[in-house]
């Protein structure tokens, strides 16, 4: 990452409570992020590719998914992620309620980075953050955007 830029983090989450908790979990990461949030997939498809109401977006760094979306769901989301030239290299985590084998198996599939299932007590949850935060943004080398 250049020095001085934050990184671009576009969170897809449906769910209202979960998108505050990250974004306070992500405010006080270690290294400066921006926090962009889609509420279904066909808006993050848009980010993703700037386009309206999107067309100034940043290009993310990082992708935090979730897999219960309304409309286009993280799986087919993540599926026109891994499959578009221009967007296939940016880290997708999933971040998820399922504990599913069959959604772990096939979100790797798909060439997910990471699967993480959310803990449904609050502590729990904000460490999750914290670790995907900790490893994706301080630990990890991300590619060049």
């Amino acid at each position: 990452m250049p020095s001085g830029r934050p990184i671009q983090i576009l969170l897809v989450e449906d769910n209202p409570g979960d998108v505050r908790l990250t974004a306070e979990t992500l405010r006080g990461a270690k290294l400066a992020n921006e926090l962009h949030v889609a509420n279904d997939g066909e808006d993050a498809l848009a980010f993703l590719r700037r386009e309206a109401p999107h067309t100034d977006a940043p290009r993310p760094d990082m992708v935090l998914l979730d897999l219960n979306l309304p409309g286009k769901d993280g799986m087919e989301l993540l599926a026109d992620i891994k499959a578009d030239e221009s967007l296939h290299l940016i880290p997708t985590v999933i971040l998820t309620s399922s504990a599913s084998e069959r959604d772990v198996l096939q979100t790797y599939e798909l060439r997910a980075n990471a699967y993480v299932t959310k803990p449904i007590r609050i502590p729990e949850f904000i460490e999750a953050v914290t670790s995907i935060g900790d490893f994706w943004l301080n630990i990890v080398r991300l590619p060049p955007t």
